[in-house]
């Protein structure tokens, strides 16, 4: 007959084995949850994956191939120890396509480029998925002039990294300079549109690829999203001839046009800024189209700011600007219409809009040979107590003024 003592022994023994199995099972969880967050993170995170578990082979191979690429990025040796790390993660994972990416990096090093594509080809054959196997192959393609397997492979990347396109652009850019890569890339831009915009968008923001980057683009109805930057960029770098040129290419604006100002109806075009205007809808007012070829402006009077802007490309002479205003010109003193030399901020002219008798006739102003350029601008002055004035400009006219040249 059990003794008391017996029973509690007993007791105690079934809490204990209760603890143990508890405790084994939470580790044995906690070992699948690290190694299931080692092998999601440990491509795109290394950095992430080693926190968790930096001696899995995993964190370790992907930390030093990591490196590798940041040196090679940076033009600098591989060391020993980055090596061995890998190597030493390597050899735990016989069937993992990092061997080869080893040996490939090795051969690399020792100036064997045939041994190290094919030890990278190793690599993706074993996975076809691996991005580093991939970013070495179309490493080694570039470095022995075979630019259209590199593009291919580049491409690829594209597409199986998060934010590829974005991240690789800047090394398609590069090899977008040498003319001898030109037809894989024209093949590539083609098949990829992303890619090309983000390359392209790359390159534009260096004036001197200006040239380049329309040799490249696709021709299009509508202007690229690069056609922002690059015009931006040649503008700060004073080419406004050259950039008004590009503008009226992308925009399909003939260049014969006679227009001064671009679109003074305000009907509203495709054609991107600075040579088209921009309306400003912000905590400064708004400025809108209406029908009728009509802006219509409203200033809330509490902050400066400028409500409508366009740049101008205007040869020296003399010039009115001229208009028509309606609404409630009374609280529209602190609203002018302003042109500035681009180039220096010089002042050139301006027009306050309270002044309705004098819009129609327009105001004068001269520009000199040395203002390739021009800012025309609604510029708001906030008073010292607010006002909110509420106006509509149409018939808004530029032109040059006979024998004053």
């Amino acid at each position: 007959m059990p003794t008391p003592d017996n029973d509690q022994t007993r007791g105690s023994a079934l809490i204990v084995r209760t603890i143990l199995v508890s405790v084994t099972a939470v580790l044995a969880g906690s070992v699948v949850v690290r190694n299931a967050v080692v092998a999601q993170y440990a491509e795109t995170r290394p950095e992430l994956a080693a926190r968790i578990w930096p001696s899995h082979p995993a964190s370790k191979l992907w930390s030093g191939l990591t490196q590798i690429g940041l040196n090679a990025r940076e033009r600098k040796p591989v060391g020993p120890v980055i090596l061995g790390t890998i190597r030493d993660a390597a050899a735990k994972s016989p069937l993992a396509p990092e061997p080869f990416l080893v040996r490939g990096v090795e051969a690399q090093l020792s100036g064997h480029p045939s041994l190290a594509r094919e030890a990278f080809l190793a690599a993706k054959l074993r996975d076809g998925r691996s991005i580093p196997a991939r970013y070495f192959l179309a490493e080694q393609y570039f470095r022995s002039g075979d630019a259209a397997h590199g593009l291919r492979e580049i491409a690829l990347l594209a597409r199986m990294v998060p934010n590829g396109v974005a991240g690789l652009a800047p090394f398609i850019a590069t090899y977008a300079k040498d003319g001898r890569n030109r037809p894989q890339l024209l093949s590539l831009f083609r098949s990829d549109p992303q890619l090309e915009e983000a390359a392209l968008t790359t390159l534009a923001a260096d004036a001197g690829n200006a040239d380049l980057v329309l040799e490249l683009a696709n021709s299009s109805n509508r202007p690229p999203l690069w056609a922002d930057r690059l015009l931006g960029t040649l503008v700060a770098a004073g080419q406004f001839e050259k950039a008004h040129g590009i503008w009226a290419r992308l925009a399909h604006i003939a260049p014969s046009s006679s227009q001064l100002v671009f679109d003074p109806g305000f009907r509203g075009s495709n054609a991107p800024p600075p040579f088209n205007w921009t309306l400003t809808s912000s905590t400064v007012g708004l400025a809108e189209r209406q029908p009728g070829g009509r802006l219509h402006v409203i200033f809330y009077g509490q902050e400066d700011g400028v409500l409508a802007n366009q740049l101008l490309v205007l040869a020296p002479g003399r010039y009115r600007l001229a208009m028509d205003l309606t609404g409630d010109l009374s609280h529209a003193g602190s609203l002018s219409w302003t042109v500035t030399c681009a180039a220096s901020n010089t002042a050139l002219g301006s027009l306050r809009l309270s002044d309705s008798k004098l819009a129609p006739q327009g105001v004068m102003f001269d520009v000199p040979a040395d203002c390739p350029a021009q800012q025309l601008q609604l510029v708001a002055n906030a008073p010292e107590l607010p006002q909110q004035a509420d106006i509509t400009v149409s018939g808004l006219n530029l032109s040059r003024v006979a024998g004053n040249d």
